[in-house]
């Protein structure tokens, strides 16, 4: 850790193949968007050697594997791998967007990492989604660190940050979430600012000078001493409260001075059981320079006390016919089980899979059995197909290094597993099996899109396969009712890069339309109508008159056809004929062109013709008679209804609320849940919700939570539904 006295870089430089799961750490970078984790990791690698002082990958290539995207977005749109080697450890640096709209690729980042680096920025603090990422964190019993980034700013109050991080993050504990260092603040500037360019060890009172382009060690002056007693006193109270020897307590309150060897080896045993969360510090390199601010510190931390792979429990695993397998954990030499945590497309190579490996070893060019289970509410067919992957690599920059193996603990990517979708299971041909999946948000944000030209429209449906088997948090719709494609996805950030990479990547160009809902017709009362189809032009005519009532039903009640003919005024053969036109009628819609619905239709009379009657010809009438009926009726509109449920915090309560009645929503009740968070339950007209995704994330500062179920269809207010019919009269 950064207080270890003889710790150097010396062994750092570029990852390669590990051989052992003890010496691999995974970790996930979290923070809202622009706290600064792709600078941090660019920091980080430049530091332990994996690229050159320019700050470029030394092959070639950058340090984050970019794409245009996220160059013309000015930030990150996906999940991306930096391995580094520090010490001996092979360290996956898991890089995750901070924006919402990428969540996706950020749980997918949780799955593949054993520990979380949660980054804050020094000027701007903790958000609400940050926190609630670090409570599905602690559910799991994940361990945790706190990088301050931002030091430069002239805002930056770096104690005050860790008095900001332990409100947010110790609500249970505050004394597990406590600093190690303490800044080193240079000369004040003209402004008033005093520049951080050192650190200094609470554990181990050294001072860590990185003003010169790297670190400098040396012994503080008596001056500095007194200034740090207090927060070391505090520090070294939280780690000895979190040792697992219990005589630990009483020998320090005994006055005994207990060792910093001795101090570390606990801190680190308390932040890889996760019951410790340190904060750290760390900053950029200045132009030329070896080693960013905190860089070193940080990494010791991660390899000296995050977990091993060997340490985090494996989701779980079963036959793809669902019996429970146990697998010895982190075995190299197990059975082999790998999850694809990410699928992404290269122009050059075709598609690329980034996979962590739970049990076994991966080789190239074998034969994997690919199974994909449980996604099939979101365009993802359930497949499982043997393929033989290519080769496996680690990615460098824009470029990737071949791997001779991949071992249990550790990740690479995976070339030509053409089936394979992001959340598959890679398992031996001969032993199938499947991995639980991992919980992702439900994409509630609809676009409807339509291909720009005929050559467009011959490639869409290829480039939206492809897009979902990238992204488990996008579902694809083929909506029978209103013959719309829609793409459902997690905001307008996230529907954007879709669009984008459709044009890009598959050349396929694309109109947004409005999105429709699924709206339906049914009777206000009881109705009359008589179907004549009676047409004589020479030769075989058609003769066929039918008599109907039609009457309202339930809701959820479909189409009820009921034969109450007598003295058989239409023959026994025509009866089915009748009803399969008016229900044919009833599909298209009787006033507005939507499916009727929830209506009781009784043949009661009717005439038939020897020789002129025919299948064709009752089938017409029936679609006549129930024409007939709707003319003379009032057709209610019925608009489907959602039942919504939202997670958010106690302050935005009344705010959601007045929102969702804005909405002709009725709210049927609250509950209160932990973390000062309320469940409001309502049920709301689906066309007033389309951009709910959109506006409750800005009503709550990205804090609440939203899901939806169709709960039934119901009268449209009239007002509204002589809108929609004059809109489809207009589009007509």
């Amino acid at each position: 850790m950064g207080d270890k006295a003889n710790a150097h870089p010396g062994a750092a430089g570029r990852a390669t193949a590990a051989d052992h799961p003890a010496s691999v750490r995974n970790v996930v970078l979290v923070g809202h968007s622009g706290s600064g984790k792709t600078t941090l990791v660019e920091a980080l690698a430049l530091t332990a050697g994996a690229v050159n002082r320019a700050g470029r990958v030394e092959d070639g290539g950058t340090v984050s594997d970019y794409d245009d995207i996220e160059h013309r977005q000015q930030r990150s749109v996906q999940l991306s791998l930096v391995p580094v080697e520090w010490d001996g450890i092979k360290v996956n640096l898991l890089d995750t967007p901070g924006y919402a709209d990428f969540v996706g690729e950020l749980r997918a980042g949780l799955r593949a990492a054993d520990a979380a680096l949660f980054v804050v920025s020094a000027s701007d603090g903790v958000d609400g989604s940050t926190r609630m990422v670090w409570e599905e964190c602690a559910a799991v019993g994940m361990p945790r660190a706190i990088v301050v980034t931002h030091l430069e700013s002239a805002r930056a109050d770096y104690e005050e940050m860790t008095r900001i991080c332990a409100d947010a993050f110790g609500a249970d504990d505050p004394d597990a979430v406590l600093p190690l260092y303490l800044p080193l603040h240079g000369p004040q500037a003209p402004d008033g600012h005093a520049p951080v360019t050192g650190l200094i060890g609470l554990l181990s009172q050294k001072l860590f000078d990185y003003s010169s382009g790297g670190r400098k060690e040396s012994e503080p002056g008596e001056d500095l001493l007194p200034g740090i007693e207090e927060a070391r006193n505090r520090l070294i109270e939280g780690i000895i409260a979190e040792s697992e020897d219990e005589t630990l307590m009483d020998r320090y309150l005994g006055g005994e001075q207990i060792d910093v060897k001795t101090l570390i080896d606990d801190l680190e045993r308390a932040v890889a059981r996760g019951v410790f969360f340190p904060v750290l510090a760390a900053a950029p390199a200045a132009e030329g320079a070896r080693q960013g601010l905190g860089t070193i510190e940080l990494l010791e931390l991660v390899t000296g006390g995050f977990p091993t792979p060997l340490e985090r429990e494996a989701p779980r695993v079963t036959t793809v016919d669902g019996k429970p397998r146990e697998l010895k954990q982190c075995d190299p030499d197990g059975p082999l089980v790998a999850e694809v945590v990410k699928t992404a497309s290269d122009p050059y190579v075709g598609r690329v899979s980034l996979v962590r490996v739970f049990s076994g070893t991966l080789h190239p060019d074998e034969t994997v059995h690919v199974s994909g289970h449980g996604l099939a509410d979101r365009g993802h067919e359930d497949h499982d197909v043997d393929e033989r992957i290519g080769a496996l690599s680690r990615p460098f920059g824009k470029q990737q290094r071949p791997l001779s193996h991949c071992i249990a603990g550790d990740l690479a990517c995976v070339a030509k597993l053409n089936r394979a979708e992001t959340g598959d299971t890679l398992s031996a041909k001969d032993d199938p099996l499947l991995m639980e999946p991992w919980e992702m948000p439900d994409p509630l944000l609809p676009l409807a899109i339509q291909a720009h030209s005929k050559a467009d429209e011959d490639k869409l449906s290829q480039g939206l396969s492809r897009l979902v088997a990238e992204d488990p948090t996008m579902r694809l719709e083929q909506n029978q009712d209103t013959h719309q494609v829609v793409l459902w996805c997690l905001g307008e950030a996230h529907a954007d890069v879709a669009l984008e990479r459709l044009r890009s990547r598959y050349g396929v160009q694309v109109d947004v339309v409005p999105h429709r809902v699924s709206l339906r017709e049914t009777f206000a009362a009881k109705s009359a109508g008589r179907g004549r189809h009676v047409k004589q032009s020479g030769g075989h005519g058609q003769y066929a008159i039918c008599e109907i009532e039609v009457e309202p039903l339930p809701g959820g009640s479909g189409i009820e056809f009921v034969d109450k003919v007598v003295g058989g005024a239409v023959p026994r053969q025509f009866i089915p004929s009748v009803e399969k036109g008016v229900r044919a009628q009833a599909a298209k819609g009787v006033a507005a062109g939507h499916p009727l619905i929830d209506v009781r239709i009784t043949l009661l009379d009717g005439k038939a013709h020897s020789v002129d009657s025919s299948d064709a010809a009752f089938q017409t009438a029936g679609a006549l008679a129930l024409r007939e009926a709707a003319a003379d009726a009032k057709i209610h509109l019925l608009e489907p209804v959602a039942e919504v449920t939202v997670l958010v915090g106690d302050e935005y309560v009344g705010a959601v609320m007045s929102d969702l009645s804005g909405r002709r929503g009725r709210v049927l009740g609250t509950e209160q849940t932990p973390g000062g968070r309320t469940l409001v339950r309502a049920e709301v007209p689906e066309i007033e919700i389309g951009r709910y995704a959109v506006d409750l994330r800005s009503l709550s500062h990205g804090t609440a939570r939203f899901n939806r179920s169709y709960a039934r269809h119901e009268p449209m207010p009239p007002q509204i539904a002589e809108r929609i019919r004059e809109e489809t009269r207009d589009s007509a």
